[in-house]
């Protein structure tokens, strides 16, 4: 089933603030909003952390919907800010972003829920829809990886050796990265969305226990996983 068969959600909460920098995401994001009910003027789209603040200081909102990475910022400061003058304003994150730093400075900052853009339409408009309806949805494998920090547990050496392997695809794309492509000249070459690269990216840095391209790239030769 796609998102479109879903009915109209009967507790719309208006107007949306929708902060995403990326056209297209921003444009998936207003048609999900769309087919759940709302009507366009409804949402108010903002690229980046001075547009959102400018849209707060002229009008309230009932929900927002918020991405991390910013041209300008991190949409935590963001988060931060909304749930300090209105504790009661539901915000979901929708964001490439999967580090537990991430995930958990999101939360602590006031967030409601959290899911992964890589998920598909109707995953992504089930946690609006969640959202909608009181609800904390939290993305399965942020759950998993929340669960993993609250209760840690001693995993076999096989176990916890795969886990740092890289996937074919992960490979593919650090060896473009070792190439000095950029994440839009990655995702063209490889026919991928620039924000499915970008979370590839982000979990390459989080098996190799690394925070940057360039120690990636070591870290990965230095293991045998790139020429």
């Amino acid at each position: 089933m796609s998102a479109d068969t879903f009915p109209a959600e009967s507790s719309l909460l208006a107007p949306v603030l929708l902060v995403e920098d990326e056209p297209l995401i921003r444009r998936r994001l207003e048609s999900l909003l769309q087919q759940l009910g709302y009507a366009s003027d409804a949402v108010v789209s903002a690229a980046s952390l001075h547009e959102a603040r400018a849209c707060l200081a002229r009008q309230p909102f009932a929900l927002a919907l918020v991405d991390l990475g910013l041209p300008d910022g991190s949409g935590i400061d963001l988060i931060h800010s909304m749930h300090a003058t209105d504790p009661a304003l539901p915000i979901l994150v929708i964001s490439a972003w999967s580090t537990e730093d991430a995930i958990l400075a999101a939360l602590r900052a006031g967030a409601t829920g959290y899911v992964l853009k890589e998920r598909d339409d109707m995953e992504v408009a089930l946690s609006i829809r969640s959202v909608l309806r009181g609800g904390a949805p939290i993305d399965p494998f942020i759950a998993r990886r929340i669960i993993d920090e609250l209760h840690p547990r001693t995993r076999p050496q096989a176990e916890a050796s795969t886990n740092e392997t890289l996937s074919p695809r992960e490979s593919e794309i650090l060896g473009l990265v070792a190439q000095g492509l950029g994440n839009r000249e990655i995702a063209e070459q490889l026919i991928l969305s620039r924000y499915t690269v970008e979370c590839h990216i982000k979990h390459i840095y989080r098996k190799l226990a690394v925070s940057s391209r360039t120690r990636a790239i070591n870290e990965a030769r230095s293991r045998g996983l790139i020429g």
